[in-house]
């Protein structure tokens, strides 16, 4: 793995380290190709220090197998902080057989530690029906890391602007 870039934008910050980053519950964004053109697929992901691992359902994986090659950008941004850190990696994936406990640890990771709390949604990871899922292992032959953060506005800071979402009351996209 090569680390081709390693900036930050502005100011005297330090830029953060790519293990503490990658140990964040945060969303990957994988970049891949289909038979029908480019596609995105939001993960969640378990950085092993070396190769980043996902679940796997269907149609990503069948895409990886044909064409391994892909990306995956990583953001965590805050606006009421001005924190915009970015990652972006390319690499070669590879299509694995479902490995329960790893699944676990990628679950625990955005779940917590209590099983028992879990959505129901994601009881296949303890109970073994794997669903026809695999595990997706990327290890990156190029990283990109940036900091990109800036002073917040008034405006960011405001409580009332950050927990608006399209269909709530008082969200930007409904008319009166």
């Amino acid at each position: 793995m090569k680390i081709i870039e390693k900036t930050v934008s502005a100011g005297d910050r330090k830029i953060f380290e790519l293990d503490e980053f990658l140990s964040r519950p945060l969303y990957a964004h994988l970049a891949h190709n289909s038979e029908q053109g480019p596609r995105e697929s939001p993960v969640w992901f378990h950085w092993d220090g070396q190769a980043l691992w996902i679940i796997g359902g269907t149609s990503f994986p069948a895409n990886l197998k044909r064409d391994p090659r892909c990306a995956l950008g990583i953001v965590d941004w805050d606006p009421a902080t001005g924190l915009s850190q970015h990652v972006g990696l390319r690499g070669q994936a590879e299509v694995l057989p479902f490995d329960r406990a790893l699944a676990k640890t990628i679950f625990r990771r955005y779940f917590g530690p209590d099983e028992g709390a879990w959505d129901g949604r994601f009881d296949y990871a303890g109970s073994g029906e794997e669903s026809g899922l695999t595990m997706v292992r990327v290890i990156p032959a190029t990283v990109v890391m940036r900091d990109q953060s800036y002073q917040p506005t008034p405006f960011t800071r405001q409580e009332t602007w950050r927990q608006r979402r399209p269909g709530q009351p008082g969200a930007a996209d409904e008319r009166a």
